[in-house]
């Protein structure tokens, strides 16, 4: 047996070191990197354009330690593998470390693992390979195209916009998106339209509902009152009868399993909890956590991932446990093949998924974080689910006549739940409910009417981007990767592009006004075509079909002219939003700003006057507390909502609970949403009350109740 440690292997984190530690025999070392070791530096350009865009790397400051520990274990062992992350990042990680550890990158010193499990791990030290020059050509064409826009872009902002600003290829985009929708919202028409609902019975039967669909066989739109009491008027005075049934059987197919973007996107919807957030809890279950007599365990693969792929090794368990839980009938092995591969680079990917499926959350839950809990659970929900049969509704089209006019019914009963037993997708809006379970009726059946109702609505505009619905717009344009998501998402945040309230994207003065400078000065910036045709672009350097200094001098023959242009143009002034609140020390009317921890209220005289204040908005809720004020929503030193009494400090009531409609069946305060479970309930707002109420059933899925 070789000697202790006459292996190295180098991963980015300690938590990772330390799993990997529990599989590997004696004769490895494991050590951590601490995540890049070299970089382009903050204090300079670092891309040196006249030499083929050539970047100047230089060691990450405070790594000096790290490479020094790194380079006399090296020197001790006859072996070194880098076994970073299995994406272009952790080949650039792999291929630095090998430059400052004096390692041939075209020898087999990598390693590659897509979870990190004793198998997974063995498969890998038995196949090293050399660092694929392709992912680092791509990765560096990458950072040198967004180091060429924020270090020439930003500045020009700093100058003709307001200092402390930044620009980039995509979180200009992702603004851009917001503002766009914004303009949408506001330049919307609303029209009006009626809908005529019938209650019908058969017999003695149960009540049910129909819609107006036409008269005389032709779809009919009821534009305004008039029209629907016409219908109403005309219907009442005739016979309703059955005049045809169509029943049919639809499948409903389970989602696909989890890749970073859909994960992202569904812990918002369910958990509301930020892409930021969510991918700290995943790095955790992917690098591993002590789960007592088990060890440190990798519970999930790999994260950072575009396909939908499963591992073959996968299906033969999954299937078994599934047989084994919820019982034979519902397994259905799925591989789900990535339907839109980009460029053929994500094959050797696969899903997110549990690392071994007979870890099932209750099981582990003990050893987690609640956070650390919750996102497990939906990872191995939605895997689980993904290989169960489809779910099967008989559904029922029900044709009804009242002489020349048209009803129509609908209805749905589940026949078989296939996945659902296990998991429902969230969703970004409410949609329409499919109908609930018609009578039998057939074909010359005649109707007893017990309502006519006509109804009023109007058309609504586009909804504002919640984060889920934003990580889903820039997957769908190509904008991006994945990985980049939360980082866009905290940038445009902090910047002051945009705010978050009632969890939905609002664009501020300030993004709109830097949107407006580049769609004139440098309009590719923030071309959402453009965008994704240069991601596309490292999507090619990365299969080895495009040199990455011919695709980075592409762009900048066309952004140098430009960038020329735009530093003649003028200051932009920045619209502030005044508020019919006076300054209490000089008397101007205050204006709203926003800051990193979200919108505030300061005088417009400063630096004459410095007067300041968070911003509050009422709810129009009576304080539970004191009887007299109001409560209004503020916004904590972190940017944390909260919402406490306006007579602050003479009270001092604060709750972290939005107040809701509801009060109190004991003592009339209003009611807060507080998580119950897997569930919610409201909970009354005064201290010591108690009072509670179950919450309506659409809150279980994680949606806002009312």
């Amino acid at each position: 047996m070789a000697s202790r440690g006459s292996s190295l292997i180098i991963v980015e984190s300690p938590a990772k070191a330390r799993t990997i530690s529990r599989f590997v025999g004696r004769q490895y070392q494991v050590k951590a990197s601490m995540g890049h070791v070299r970089d382009l530096p903050k204090s300079r350009f670092g891309v040196d354009v006249e030499n083929g865009f050539a970047p100047q790397y230089i060691v990450i400051r405070d790594k000096a330690e790290v490479i020094k520990e790194l380079r006399e274990a090296a020197r001790g062992v006859k072996r070194v593998l880098l076994a970073t992350d299995p994406d272009r990042e952790g080949e650039a990680i792999s291929w630095h470390l090998a430059q400052l550890l004096g390692l041939d990158p075209d020898q087999p010193c990598r390693i590659v693992f897509h979870e990190v499990t004793e198998q997974a791990l063995k498969e890998a030290l038995a196949e090293p390979r050399s660092i694929d020059g392709r992912l680092v050509d791509a990765q560096q064409a990458r950072r040198v195209l967004d180091r060429v826009v924020g270090y020439q872009l930003s500045p020009l902002l700093w100058r003709k916009v307001r200092r402390g600003l930044s620009a980039g290829r995509v979180q200009s985009v992702a603004v851009r998106l917001i503002v766009d929708r914004e303009a949408e919202i506001n330049g919307f028409e609303r029209q009006e339209y009626w809908t005529v609902e019938a209650r019908l019975r058969r017999g003695q039967g149960p009540e049910f509902e129909a819609q107006y669909w036409g008269t005389r066989g032709e779809k009919v739109e009821l534009k305004d009152e008039s029209q629907a009491r016409a219908v109403v008027a005309e219907a009442e005075a005739q016979s309703f009868r059955v005049e045809s049934v169509e029943r049919k059987e639809r499948r409903r197919h389970p989602p696909p399993p989890f890749t970073t973007s859909t994960l992202q996107q569904e812990a918002s919807r369910k958990l509301g909890q930020g892409a930021r957030r969510t991918m700290a809890v995943a790095q955790q279950l992917y690098e591993g956590l002590d789960l007592g007599a088990r060890g440190r365990t990798g519970l999930v693969t790999y994260i950072r991932t575009d396909s939908t792929r499963v591992a073959d090794a996968a299906l033969g368990p999954t299937a078994a446990y599934i047989k084994k839980r919820y019982g034979a009938g519902l397994a259905q092995a799925r591989r789900w093949q990535a339907q839109k591969p980009r460029a053929g680079v994500q094959g050797a990917h696969e899903c997110i998924r549990p690392t071994a499926v007979d870890l099932d959350p209750e099981s582990v839950r003990s050893f987690l974080t609640p956070d650390q809990y919750r996102l497990y659970r939906l990872i191995w929900e939605r895997f689980l689910a993904s290989q169960m049969k489809a779910a099967v509704l008989d559904t029922m089209a029900v044709e009804i006549t009242a002489g020349p006019h048209h009803f129509r019914a609908t209805g749905s009963r589940v026949k078989f739940p296939g996945f659902t037993v296990l998991y429902t997708e969230g969703r970004d809006e409410e949609e329409a409910q499919e109908g609930g379970v018609l009578p039998e009726l057939s074909a010359g059946d005649a109707l007893e009417v017990l309502g006519l109702e006509p109804h009023q609505h109007f058309t609504q505009p586009p909804p504002r981007y919640t984060e889920a619905m934003l990580v889903k717009a820039l997957e769908e344009r190509g904008i991006g990767r994945p990985s980049t998501y939360a980082p866009i998402i905290d940038t445009i945040q902090q910047r002051g592009y945009v705010v978050k309230e009632d969890r939905r994207f609002h664009p501020t003065p300030l993004g709109v006004t830097v949107v407006g400078l580049l769609k004139n000065y440098f309009p590719d910036i923030v071309d959402v075509g453009f965008t994704a045709h240069m991601e596309e672009a490292l999507d090619e350097v990365e299969a080895g079909r495009a040199d990455w200094r011919q695709v980075v001098g592409e762009f900048y023959r066309g952004f140098a002219p430009l960038l020329l242009k735009a530093d003649s143009i003028e200051r932009q002034k920045v619209p502030e939003e005044e508020t019919e609140e006076a300054c209490p020390q000089c008397g101007r009317r205050l204006v709203v700003r926003h800051g990193r921890f979200g919108r505030f209220l300061a005088c417009p005289g400063y630096p004459e006057c410095r007067y300041s204040r968070s911003f509050s908005r009422p709810t129009g809720a009576k304080c539970p507390q004191c009887g007299q004020g109001e409560i209004v929503e503020r916004a904590s030193r972190k940017g944390r909502r909260f919402w406490g009494c306006n007579r602050y400090p003479d009270c001092r009531f604060v709750s972290w609970q939005r107040p809701t409609q509801r009060v109190c069946p004991r003592c009339g305060a209003f009611l807060v949403r507080r998580r119950a479970g897997r569930g919610y309930r409201y909970a009354c707002s005064r201290p010591g009350c108690g009072g509670a109420t179950p919450a309506p059933e659409d809150a279980a899925e994680g949606r806002e109740a009312p």
